[in-house]
This record gives structure tokens, C-alpha cells and sequence, in this order.
């Protein structure tokens, strides 16, 4: 592992966790510059291909999801942690279906479904645009529903 305060190639680790979700913590000791630093390791598992609505298929992007959560997530208090995990969730979620292709619906129920619990309004703002909400009276619907439940 490289020291990202000196570049040197060599270290030791001090410490090893693991976390809920399978990914390694490790801290670690530049043996050059003696700072110290941590590195995350995740296992790198197979994820299916995404079915767009029009027949198109295209790669998993991890980033891509984070953005769409991130822009429903804005100006929120909803830390990025949180928002990782979601991501986090919806990815390992994917993986484990095991199978070669998924519909771009299915990751946006996911989604959807966790911004429910994390923020009502990111919950809302999301769904005006993955549930092509496009009039005042179906929004005001869905609150009426978030409201009474």
C-alpha cells in the first residue's frame, strides 16, 4: 500500500476490522515516514448488467447511483455515511440475486425503498423523478400517504 504522505511503497499494518458488510479496515504505518493512514479493502463481487426501460443494457456504476442519491439527498441531514451504506446496500443487494441481468426498476425500488427510512423528503424528491410524478395532484398524494402512515 502506498503512503499517501510520501509515496513509499512500504507499510505495516497496526490494525484489521471488518465491518457489517464485508470490508476490511486496515490502519497502517508508513515504514519511511512513520505517519500513519487507513486503508478500506472491499471484495470485488460480480454485478449484473442494468436493462433500461428502453432495452439498453449498461454496467453497473456504483458512482452513478451515489450521485442520483446524493442529488435526492441535498441540503438534507443526511450524512454521507448514510448514504454509502444505502449504496452499499442496494449494490450487495444486487449481488446476491446472482443473476446476469436486472431491470433498472428493480434498483430503483431499492433505492426508494431506503430513502423511505433514511429522509421523507429525499424519499419525495426521488420519487417525483423515478415515479415520473408529473403533476401537483399525485405529489400531494404520496405526502398524503407518507402523513397518515
Amino acid at each position: 500500500m502506498r503512503c499517501p504522505y510520501c509515496n513509499n511503497e512500504e507499510s505495516k499494518v497496526l490494525d484489521t476490522t471488518r465491518d457489517s458488510r464485508g470490508n476490511i479496515r486496515r490502519r497502517r504505518e508508513c515504514e519511511n515516514c512513520q505517519q500513519r493512514f487507513s486503508s478500506i479493502e472491499r471484495p470485488i463481487l460480480a454485478t449484473p448488467m442494468i436493462v433500461k426501460k428502453d432495452g439498453s443494457r449498461e454496467e453497473f456504476d456504483r458512482d452513478k447511483l451515489l450521485r442520483g442519491i446524493r442529488i435526492a439527498c441535498a441540503k438534507r441531514p443526511v450524512s454521507a455515511a448514510d448514504i454509502n451504506r444505502l449504496a452499499g446496500e442496494v449494490e450487495s443487494r444486487l449481488q446476491q440475486l446472482g443473476k446476469a441481468e436486472v431491470p433498472s426498476r428493480t434498483i430503483g425500488d431499492m433505492v426508494i425503498e431506503g430513502l423511505k427510512t433514511l429522509d421523507l423528503i429525499a424519499y419525495v424528491r426521488y420519487a417525483i423523478v423515478y415515479l415520473n410524478m408529473d403533476d401537483l395532484h399525485t405529489i400531494r398524494n404520496e405526502i398524503d400517504e407518507l402523513l397518515e402512515a
